[in-house]
């Protein structure tokens, strides 16, 4: 079953760096700092600031141990946005990103608790992170 969450009228705006456009693949493609670990009420702003080029994302993954519960999916800007949660090897401090046919996207995710001292940093330096 899908969750639909009613968004705010003026959602908060996402906190996140991408790392500038690059034809060969990064580990890391930029950083996201959200304000909770409830992937169902931060997911809409972060999708919300990506770039068009990226198109829809229709899959996403994340660390189980980052994020509150979640169903499988969720509804998004009127798509649907499949989730899936691993606690195997995938870092924990990452979120990856799914848009068939466009690509694959790797984002640091900052937890919620670091100060802005600390996170704006770490944001700077994965946005600049070279590719591998």
């Amino acid at each position: 079953m899908a969750a639909v969450r009613q968004i705010p009228p003026f959602p908060p705006v996402a906190r996140v760096r991408l790392a500038p456009h690059s034809v060969s693949p990064r580990r890391i493609d930029g950083a996201w700092w959200p304000r909770t670990r409830d992937l169902l009420s931060e997911l809409p702003s972060l999708i919300g600031a990506l770039p068009s080029g990226w198109g829809q994302i229709t899959g996403v993954t994340v660390h189980t141990a980052m994020w509150s519960a979640s169903p499988g999916r969720m509804l998004v800007a009127n798509h649907v946005v499949r989730l899936r949660r691993e606690s195997g090897s995938r870092d924990r401090h990452t979120i990856c990103l799914v848009s068939p046919g466009h690509g694959r996207w790797d984002l640091l995710v900052v937890p919620p608790e670091v100060a802005a001292v600390d996170a704006e940093p770490l944001m700077e330096a994965a946005a600049a992170a070279t590719t591998h």
